[in-house]
């Protein structure tokens, strides 16, 4: 999800369920340790909770990462052994670290040491031509014995030599069986489980043999299935009934960073999915497309792309 869950994309999420946890993008332990802290680590108090995942091998270097990460406020730390994109294949961290289950229990010590928060990892059930049967229980039993508090798993194979990144997220075979068999074998270990999830349904399937349930591309290319989560996993009420509500909410936080200097479309880029198959919902991606990039675009323009669909919604009815 890099370049994809940022600081505007989690409010928003937040709008939609107060329960879920979130997720940042992946940040390298040298972005971190080195560069602007408050642009890549700073965040809004409504995004709590939310975890800080870190790209890095070194456990020195993870450790300071992680540290910094708990004195930012985050309430997780989460260690990325998934990611296959080349960039982070050539840095030594991301999906090619599940060739090394020890380095990975080193570095997972190393922040547990660091830190007081939980310290998870996220990986693949194996790369290449690893046996997953024994890939995933290697790097499992490691990282727990290292302390590691949680284990969120991808159901599949990243094939590191032959498949692009983008290969990655499809055409290895999903085996949410392997994930299951780990949770089994692991009964006190959290695992959650990731990897082709496209509807709350389904995740609610899951949960009857795993602890958790990660959305990536579902929730941010449709967020509106997040407005269900709170309902229909936790039995409790969203925060908000409609994406209509959930966005005049968010208002006050737009114009706030608007007034910071951010641009609205670096807001509204993450909004284009939240009328997926609704009347009007054409209509609110051009208005935010064609207006939202415009240099001092307000909320104004966001207000009329939500019209919109309301407009549009009303007009069907009447029909």
């Amino acid at each position: 999800m890099m370049d994809w869950t940022d600081r505007h994309c989690r409010v928003f999420h937040r709008h939609l369920t107060k329960r879920a946890l979130l997720y940042t993008e992946m940040l390298t332990t040298g972005a971190i340790i080195h560069g602007d802290r408050e642009r890549l680590l700073g965040f809004d108090a409504s995004e709590h909770p939310v975890a800080l995942q870190l790209g890095g091998s070194d456990p020195a270097e993870l450790a300071k990462a992680a540290r910094i990460g708990e004195q930012f406020g985050y309430d997780e730390i989460n260690l990325n052994v998934g990611c296959p994109s080349d960039r982070v294949k050539d840095g030594r961290f991301g999906a090619c670290l599940m060739a090394e289950p020890e380095l990975v229990a080193r570095c997972v010590d190393a922040m547990k040491r660091a830190v007081s928060i939980p310290v998870t990892v996220k990986c693949r059930i194996g790369i290449d031509d690893q046996d997953p049967e024994v890939a995933l229980d290697t790097l499992a039993r490691a990282v727990v014995a290292a302390g590691c508090d949680a284990l969120i798993v991808h159901a599949r194979k990243a094939w590191l030599n032959g498949l692009s990144p983008k290969e990655n997220r499809d055409i290895p075979p999903l085996d949410y069986g392997r994930v299951y068999r780990l949770k089994h074998a692991m009964p006190d270990v959290p695992v959650i489980i990731n990897g082709g999830v496209l509807s709350i349904e389904e995740a609610k399937a899951h949960l009857a043999h795993v602890d958790g349930v990660m959305l990536g591309r579902a929730a941010y290319q449709e967020p509106w299935r997040l407005l269900s989560v709170d309902s229909d996993v936790f039995g409790e009420a969203a925060p908000h009934a409609t994406m209509q509500d959930a966005f005049e909410a968010m208002m006050p936080y737009i114009e706030a960073q608007l007034a910071r200097g951010a641009r609205l479309h670096a807001m509204t880029r993450h909004f284009v999915g939240a009328f997926h198959a609704v009347p009007g919902a054409r209509a609110f991606r051009r208005h935010l497309a064609e207006q939202g990039v415009r240099p001092g675009a307000g909320v104004d323009v966001l207000r009329d792309a939500i019209a919109r669909v309301s407009a549009d919604a009303q007009a069907e009815a009447a029909a």
